[in-house]
């Protein structure tokens, strides 16, 4: 994993894979997960930045979505709820 420290970043496109990050700041930037190692970050700022998901990780969205439409909505809204639950 690469270790990104106090990096400013602005209107470019910053891919994450087995990236980590520390205290940068990402301004206009598009923020790209290909579905690899997870990125870290830790106390960074982002303003106005798009997220792309692509290659695995845009497969899977594409799967969620299929499996939403074929009726299995419960396991697709309890993934999200496990997502966005926060961690004490």
């Amino acid at each position: 994993m690469t270790v990104q420290a106090g990096v400013r970043y602005s209107h470019e496109t910053v891919r994450l894979d087995g990236e980590e990050f520390d205290g940068c700041e990402f301004s206009g930037c598009r923020m790209v997960y290909a579905g690899g190692e997870l990125p870290t970050f830790s106390g960074c700022k982002f303003v106005d930045c798009d997220w792309k998901f692509d290659e695995a990780a845009s497969r899977t969205l594409s799967y969620l979505k299929v499996i939403w439409g074929e009726g299995a909505k419960a396991a697709v809204q309890a993934a999200i709820k496990d997502i966005t639950v926060v961690a004490r």
